[in-house]
């Protein structure tokens, strides 16, 4: 295959890309675009223009692009509405961006002319498949370099031979292994691999990076009124919030009560179990009051079906399907049944634990006058409950009879 004429690499700055971007320019001879997301990783991004123009990237070929209001807006709330949960527990924190970025890589690279795209995935992880699916479907004649899977540098020694050779600054942290791996955004940050790689081994305390020890969050609890509209949470406490802005601040009430922490093993699209530790905070509120206000306002019928199909849901986005077809379609039938999803839930915060404790709508289907203990005044005739059990008993009726028949 011939080597390409321009890419746009998916850039961070760091040394791992950093090295990535010099191994373009020297094995392909191409001109490299660099692309920097900022998705709310709580890290200054503005060095990694200076570190790419001191590796002769041009100013107009180096796109750093403030993403969080189009990461919470197009992708987690999205998400959110269906309470999606990998394999029950993990809230998809670093799958749900990967599409995004890889939206972005496409579009600079058909706005530039480029003829491929690069990331920084490993061949064992499932980034360079959700990378790679996003950007077949976004653009079929895309190509994409994966160097991880093509290079000889297999070794933390050889990386920092090739930085050396070819100029690249390492920070004098970067020298040494680092104790794990850690991915950020908005809705989390991920830790994975070296000390963590042994899921008999407890993580250490110096894992968790946003949200304190249970043990040192307040003694006292803290209640949070978040409202939705149409499934999406739109203010907190009653003042309206963009989503970005909304999640950010969730993330600071969940870290200071120690919301939000999972020690999971789960299991890679790739074939392989990993264990990681996810720092979730807001997103841990945020599940919680949802289904908090689906429960007044989704008839039976469709949250069951709505539950039916979140692990499939849960699966696409996991296993990197955010463009499918399926995944769409799911979507289509999730965004429906939030029509009438809308009102307001008040969560108790507290030592590790979100709690829905009250949920109020003017969509609510729930009628206190129904189910009461007390007088109905004829809102329900209790009568009628014994020809329903005995239509539906039938079946069992006939079943029992038969065993009895034939033994």
């Amino acid at each position: 295959m011939s080597a390409p004429k321009k890419v746009v690499l998916a850039y961070s700055g760091g040394l791992d890309t950093s090295i990535i971007l010099k191994w373009l320019q020297t094995e392909y001879g191409c001109e490299v675009v660099t692309f920097t997301a900022d998705l709310g990783q709580g890290e200054e991004l503005e060095p990694a223009r200076q570190k790419a123009l001191l590796m002769g990237i041009k100013q107009e070929n180096i796109h750093i692009v403030d993403v969080r209001e189009e990461f919470v807006r197009d992708f987690v709330f999205p998400m959110f509405r269906a309470n999606a949960l990998y394999e029950g527990q993990y809230l998809l924190g670093t799958s749900i961006a990967r599409p995004l970025i890889a939206q972005h890589l496409v579009r600079i690279a058909q706005a530039s002319g480029a003829d491929a795209v690069a990331h920084g995935a490993t061949g064992k992880g499932n980034d360079q498949v959700r990378f790679e699916l996003s950007a077949a479907a976004l653009d079929p004649a895309i190509r994409v370099i994966a160097p991880w899977r093509l290079w000889d540098l297999t070794s933390r020694t050889r990386l920092l031979e090739f930085a050396e050779a070819n100029q690249i600054p390492i920070a004098k942290n970067k020298r040494g292994e680092a104790p794990f791996s850690v991915d950020a955004n908005l809705l989390h940050t991920s830790s994975e691999g070296r000390v963590l790689e042994n899921p008999a081994d407890e993580a250490p305390d110096y894992v968790c990076q946003r949200v304190v020890p249970v043990e040192q969050a307040p003694d006292t609890p803290e209640m949070v009124e978040i409202t939705f509209k149409r499934g999406d949470a739109v203010a907190i406490n009653g003042e309206a919030l963009s989503p970005a802005t909304l999640l950010t601040r969730l993330n600071e009430l969940g870290a200071k009560h120690g919301i939000g922490v999972l020690d999971m093993v789960e299991n890679r699209f790739v074939g392989m179990k990993s264990r990681g530790v996810y720092e979730t905070p807001g997103g841990t509120i945020l599940l919680e009051a949802h289904r908090g206000i689906e429960q007044i306002t989704l008839d039976s019928g469709a949250g069951h079906l709505k539950d039916s199909i979140m692990p499939r849901y849960a699966e696409l986005i996991y296993n990197g399907f955010w463009f499918s077809p399926e995944r769409e379609m799911l979507q289509a039938l999730i965004d429906k049944s939030q029509e009438h999803v809308t009102g307001t839930v008040r969560v108790k915060l507290y030592k590790g634990l979100a709690r829905t404790v009250a949920r109020w709508s003017d969509h609510s289907l729930y009628s206190e006058k129904h189910v009461t203990f007390e007088e109905d005044a004829g809102a329900y005739d209790q009568k009628d409950a014994e020809g329903f059990i005995r239509l539906n008993a039938l079946r069992l009726r006939l079943i029992a009879a038969r065993n009895a028949r034939v033994g």
